[in-house]
């Protein structure tokens, strides 16, 4: 028997969402809808910053911890 799990342990070569062709598609017409948000809610948007700011920073913390990795099996290393 062969007991080789070597191919277990490689790293996936997965591409990011972002750099898929739906992803690409998607983050153009996220661009596209948030031009247009921003000029046609630009006065709501002046009067309101504050709160955009304030969520700005739940997401970032949400999407940008993707790449840690972090897995169950660290403590032993």
């Amino acid at each position: 028997m062969n007991y080789d799990h070597e191919h277990y342990h490689k790293p996936e070569k997965n591409r990011p969402w972002w750099k898929t062709p739906y992803g690409m598609a998607a983050i153009f017409f996220f661009v596209v809808a948030g031009y247009f948000l921003i000029t046609e809610h630009g006065a709501h948007i002046g009067s309101n910053w504050i709160w955009l700011i304030l969520l700005l920073c739940p997401l970032m913390h949400v999407f940008m911890h993707g790449g840690h990795n972090h897995t169950d099996d660290e403590e032993g290393k």
